[in-house]
């Protein structure tokens, strides 16, 4: 009886059509698209052209861009804190004439320093 079943079992699950799989979709990358790779690292000025920030990280959350993670303050990598930034506030262009990226947002160094700190959990920094 249970070599019944199992062979049933079996041939039920062999009978079964495989789920088709969906073709994966592409997507061109639009000219004035930053990489990831671009943004890391990258110096965020205000309209004074004093340096605010940098940005360290990009926040996704699903398909989404929901921040930019700036480190600010310190020297020499001391008493550097982190804050999250709102990608609306912050905007990337890229100059060909110098083919460099910049990255400007209308805030204050004291603004931005004054922000909510942001604290890497274990799962968010390797």
């Amino acid at each position: 009886m249970r070599v019944s079943i199992l062979a049933i079992t079996a041939a039920t699950l062999l009978a079964t059509p495989v789920l088709a799989q969906t073709a994966p979709r592409f997507a061109t990358v639009p000219a004035a698209a930053a990489m990831s790779e671009t943004l890391t690292d990258l110096d965020v000025y205000n309209g004074a052209g004093e340096k605010v920030g940098e940005i360290e990280d990009v926040v996704i959350n699903g398909k989404d861009v929901v921040g930019y993670v700036l480190s600010v303050g310190g020297f020499l990598g001391m008493g550097e804190r982190y804050v999250v930034v709102s990608p609306d506030s912050v905007a990337v262009t890229y100059t060909a004439s110098d083919k460099k990226w910049h990255a400007k947002m209308d805030a204050t160094k004291d603004q931005v320093k004054a922000a909510p700190e942001y604290k890497y959990d274990a799962k968010h920094k390797s």
